[in-house]
């Protein structure tokens, strides 16, 4: 799926608040069809990349998507990412009780 994406830079700046992100449209996600990871800022690309894991209800595809989003993202921010693959970035979220018995 390498160069498929379906995120457009925005004009929106700044934190976004709830009634802010709701007005963006889905092409402004890394997950669009479940509207994830706001991808207005240099900021918001960076949260993206560090929290893709813990990313639930989505896909492989979903994931390839998102990836391809966030480098878009990332390229249009100036955001430096040396990842080439979404699964160097985990894939899934690690459970609370699992990370609290393997301390």
């Amino acid at each position: 799926m390498a160069g498929k994406t379906t995120w457009r830079p925005r004009d929106t700046h700044g934190k976004l608040t709830e009634a802010k992100e709701q007005a963006l449209p889905d092409s402004a996600f890394a997950f669009p069809k479940q509207r994830k990871a706001p991808l207005t800022a240099a900021g918001y690309v960076r949260e993206a990349v560090a929290r893709f894991g813990e990313f639930t209800d989505v896909t492989d595809e979903d994931r390839d998507l998102a990836f391809e989003n966030i480098r878009r993202a990332a390229v249009h921010y100036h955001v430096e990412m040396t990842e080439t693959d979404w699964r160097q970035l985990g894939t899934r979220p690690l459970r609370s009780s699992y990370s609290r018995k393997n301390r």
